[in-house]
This record gives structure tokens, sequence and C-alpha cells, in this order.
């Protein structure tokens, strides 16, 4: 079992345990493949999805993933929470603590959410993303898909493409990527790219092309459309040119190299339709992995303690 008892950034979980998660993920992927796919495992366990921000990916798989190990679900939204009048997130964690739920996946848009609700309950907290701080189990759910797609972690090049600067999908995959023996590159306009990529371990090119035959994996950010206005990048037009993962590229890349991507999609933007409908696209195969992952969080952080 894991010896942290929250999982609110990838640093909480060393290398060991993070591929146990991914080993135990392994067993729950089987299981969801069977026709009846639930298990015993978290019987009479009271698991709260709290997301304070908007999510259907992540809320529904870690949904699914909790009835599907027999917990008890119970999902509160932004706009039905306490907090739209005026609850503070302490006395809100304190409220969740007196129900006596077990363990809470909480989705905040301000960094540092998980760690004011891991100070003030007793449960189990998993960070399900917070501002632009982190998104543990999204890394975790990536390296799983690496895995199994190319048969190992460590060794492997992996570029992140995109919106680094703000991407709390990239905050947890380039540290676990560390953590696990990859090489993680961030590729971007340098209006997107970390001020220190060096502090950071990791190197940063600012052309796309140069480096795409090297890589094993291109991992590809979405470009925040809701944000698009203040992009600091001429157009989308422009950013598509020079960083979008099309069918000329693709055909630059290694015969085994794979694309990922962490949804949703911009179709045309970062990605066009040709190449994230291929059979070298795995977004799917990260939806897919996304629930086992969580499972297997679950699991190792509440099946242990009896």
């Amino acid at each position: 079992m894991l010896a942290t008892k929250h999982i609110i950034s990838i640093e909480d979980l060393t290398p060991a345990e993070i591929e146990l998660v991914l080993d135990t993920a392994e067993s729950f992927k089987e299981v969801n493949e069977r026709r009846i796919k639930k298990l015993p495992t978290l019987r009479g366990r009271t698991i709260v999805n709290l997301f304070l921000e908007p999510s259907t990916r992540t809320r529904t798989s870690f949904e699914i993933a909790a009835k599907r190990l027999s917990a008890d679900a119970v999902n509160f939204s932004g706009d039905a929470s306490a907090t739209v009048k005026g609850e503070s997130l302490a006395d809100t964690a304190e409220t969740l603590s007196a129900m006596v739920c077990d363990l809470v996946v909480v989705r905040h848009r301000y960094a540092g959410a998980p760690q004011i609700l891991a100070r003030h309950m007793d449960a189990h907290v998993i960070n399900g993303g917070d501002g632009m701080h982190e998104h543990p189990t999204q890394a975790l759910l990536d390296l799983f898909t690496m895995r199994e797609r190319l048969g190992r972690l460590h060794g492997l090049r992996v570029g992140i493409v995109g919106d680094v600067c703000h991407s709390r999908v990239a905050g947890s995959l380039v540290r676990g990527l560390i953590a696990v023996g990859a090489h993680p590159v961030l590729i971007a306009p340098p209006t997107l790219l970390p001020a220190r990529a060096d502090a950071l371990g990791v190197k940063a090119v600012t052309s796309l092309d140069d480096v795409l035959p090297e890589l094993d994996v291109v991992y590809l950010l979405r470009v925040q459309m809701e944000r698009a206005e203040g992009m600091p990048f001429p157009s989308l037009r422009e950013y598509a040119r020079l960083f979008g993962m099309n069918e000329a590229r693709l055909a630059r890349m290694r015969p085994d190299a794979i694309i990922m991507h962490p949804g949703p999609m911009n179709r045309g933007v970062e990605i066009s339709a040709g190449v994230a409908d291929s059979d070298r696209s795995l977004v799917l195969d990260q939806v897919n992995a996304g629930v086992a992952v969580r499972m297997a969080a679950m699991y190792l952080l509440l099946g242990g303690e009896d």
C-alpha cells in the first residue's frame, strides 16, 4: 500500500509507489473489460467528488472508479456547494469530515485547495486538479498509457507541446516522467515556457520540428480557447502552423512514436482531425486508463486500512 495519506502532488509518491499504482491499475483494467465490472473492495466506504470547477472527463472517471469498487460516491459541483454562499473551503472540509466520509476528490480553480482540505479533515484527499499547480492522477494515467503501448518508461523522450507555463497537467507530468527515468522536453513559444525550465531539470525548445524525429511521445496540451484572445501568440492559425500536430509532422515521427492529449482536443489547432483519429493517437486509451488508474489510487489509499 502507499505510505502517503493523500495524493495531492505526484511528488507525494516515490518512484516505487508510482510503479505500484501502475501495476495495480493493470489488474483493474482487466476487471473493467469483464461483463460484470463491479468489485466489493471498497464496499461501505464513502467517496466525495468535490468539483468546484467544471469538469466532465475527470469527474466522471472518478465516479465510475468509485462505483466499480462498490464505494458510495457522492458528487458536489460548484453551483451546488455552500461555497457559492460564502462558506470557506476550510468550513466545507470540516463539514465533510463531520459526515465521516473516507476520501475526498477535489478540483478547484485555485492552487492549494487540496492542501486546505487535507489540513482540516481526517479523510484521504486526492487532487483532481488545482489551478495551475498539479493534476497527479492525469500524470499517472498518462504514464500508464505510455508504458502499456511502448513497454517501458525509463529512457523515453517525451515532448510536451503547448501552454506549459499555465498547465497543471504538465506540472504533474514533468515531475512524474523524471521520477520514472524518462526525459521530458518542453516545446512551446517562448511566451508559453516557464521562466526557468532548467530549474526543473528539463530541456526547453521553441521549435517542434527540430526535435520531432527524436521523440517517443508527442504530448499535446490544449490551447485554452476560452482565453484565446489573451493568449501570448499572434493567432490560433499561427500556433497551429508552428506547433500543431498534422499529417506532415506525423510522417516525420519515429515509426513507433505515439501522440497523446489530455483532452478535450481543439481539432485544427493543436491537432488535426486526421491525426486525432489515427492509430498513433492514444487519446481514447488515456480516457480508458483513467478509470483503472483512479481505481488503483482509491484502492491503495483505502483498501489497505483494514
